[in-house]
């Protein structure tokens, strides 16, 4: 990404990784308490614009330098308080969830992208959030070993975990194969000061989402699939070598 994009895009990274921390890890205090306080800090940073938390104090900046609609981070901190209370996810509550940890990071993201041209940002607004999406869904299946025997939760509606079948997993994977297509097209038509860097976030998901492909449904159940260190470094390069031949 251009260096003038770095720096929002860390705060917004930062905030919302914070949040999750205190969701997933947190473990030996009392998370509900840790989060509204988050939450109170954070709203209390936007309007006064500045925070003595160094992480908020970044993303306070970028909430109000690109005009973010604090509906977005009301609909990201309430999909952490759903990771406060451990079970199996129903198809509302598994979309509820998916737009408020995902779709609305794209969107966060995207108004960085767009440099506050809100027409621009409204025509890709779609494919930013099939793009956030996409990436969740991955995840959600990388981390499913983790995710069900540590964390005693299950994202997927109507699956069982505790017999989970490559049916129920090709089936979801259907479902990632369809929302990669669409994610790709809004990523042809962002400004080139972002386009490279989405794209490669991109190809790094779908060279994890092919490889998950490959696996039975027991065998993500008992490992964490991964991309090594030299394959990302490999996709960067070739994904620098298709941007520039324009053949993303």
């Amino acid at each position: 990404m251009s260096k003038s994009l770095r720096p929002p895009i860390y705060a917004i990274y930062g905030f919302v990784r914070f949040a999750d921390e205190i969701v997933d890890t947190f473990h030996d205090y009392d998370k509900k308490y840790l989060l509204e306080k988050f939450k109170q800090d954070c709203f209390e940073a936007i309007e006064h614009g500045i925070s003595l938390n160094p992480v908020l104090n970044s993303f306070q900046k970028v909430v109000n330098d690109y005009d973010i609609d604090p509906v977005l981070i009301e609909l990201f901190l309430k999909s952490m308080e759903m990771d406060l209370v451990p079970g199996t996810y129903n198809h509302n509550k598994y979309e509820e969830y998916i737009l408020g940890s995902a779709e609305v990071v794209g969107l966060m993201c995207l108004n960085v992208f767009t440099g506050g041209d809100k027409v621009f940002y409204e025509r890709l607004k779609p494919f930013a959030m099939k793009l956030g999406s996409t990436f969740q869904k991955v995840n959600f299946l990388r981390d499913v070993k983790a995710d069900y025997q540590n964390l005693n939760r299950c994202y997927f509606p109507n699956v069982d975990l505790s017999d989970f079948s490559d049916l129920q997993k090709n089936s979801i994977e259907k479902e990632i194969e369809e929302e990669f297509e669409m994610a790709l097209q809004g990523i042809k038509e962002l400004p080139l000061s972002s386009r490279k860097g989405v794209y490669l976030a991109y190809i790094y998901y779908r060279k994890l989402f092919d490889k998950i492909k490959k696996v039975k449904a027991c065998q993500i159940m008992n490992e964490r699939i991964r991309i090594s260190n030299g394959h990302k470094l490999g996709l960067m390069l070739d994904s620098m070598i298709r941007y520039k031949m324009n053949v993303l």
